[in-house]
């Protein structure tokens, strides 16, 4: 599903649990990262870094390690740019050639709201009030966890470029819905809390930068675009940076 958010450049690869993970060899640079890791977390790392090095393949480069680099952000081999993320029996991997993209970032979270008070800390107030207006219209989507994910996806481009800390209120983000949004594709495989099993729901999203942003092509950015898909009781986004 992820692949509809992103641009023909982009291969992407995705896992619905962990199958992928099972018989998986990591590399040693890998394994040395989750040794200690809970089995839960290990079987996310692995099966998220099988997506990445499908994908790879997909692009015709060899599959190579993964390992994290700054503030946990994957390490990618030279020449490559992506994200990768997992949720609750999701997981997904997204690679570009470095020339055809500055960067991206993609996020995956269970359709389901946000627990109590994490809204209020990561919502700024024109959010909110935007936010009340998207749940009264369209009351069957889970804005503030939208805006959540969004806000990851967001981070996650940003980064890579920036080399920074992006804080949830140091970029405003505003979700629209797209006409003919809401249509049905069967029966869905992963209904979540307030989703219909096989509804469809998109939409975009432009996050305007509340702080200097970083440089691309010598052009300094003041926002990023992206969007976003709910379905199967998912919510994912993304956001894709062009080269200037």
């Amino acid at each position: 599903m992820i692949e509809e958010l992103l641009p023909e450049s982009v291969v992407a690869v995705e896992a619905f649990g962990d199958e992928r993970s099972q018989n998986a060899t990591l590399y040693p640079e890998e394994e040395r990262i989750v040794a200690r890791a809970v089995d839960k977390r290990r079987r996310e790392f692995t099966a998220v870094r099988v997506c990445a090095r499908l994908a790879m393949e997909k692009l015709g480069v060899p599959a190579q390690a993964v390992p994290t680099g700054e503030r946990g952000a994957p390490a990618w081999p030279l020449g490559l740019s992506g994200s990768m993320t997992h949720c609750e029996g999701y997981r997904a991997a997204a690679l570009v050639r470095a020339g055809d993209l500055a960067s991206l970032g993609i996020d995956a979270e269970v359709h389901a709201p946000l627990p109590d008070q994490v809204f209020e800390s990561i919502a700024l107030p024109a959010e909110q009030r935007r936010h009340r207006a998207l749940s009264a219209s369209r009351p069957g989507v889970h804005w503030d966890r939208l805006l959540f994910s969004a806000k990851e996806s967001v981070y996650k481009a940003w980064f890579p470029l920036a080399h920074a800390w992006l804080d949830f209120s140091e970029a405003d983000i505003e979700l629209v819905t797209h006409a003919g949004s809401g249509t049905h594709i069967g029966s869905g495989t992963h209904a979540g809390s307030g989703s219909h099993a096989g509804a469809v729901t998109r939409g975009g999203f432009r996050a305007r930068l509340l702080v200097p942003g970083p440089l691309v092509g010598g052009v300094r950015l003041t926002a990023f675009d992206g969007r976003w898909l709910v379905a199967d009781g998912l919510v994912l986004t993304a956001v894709t940076v062009p080269h200037r």
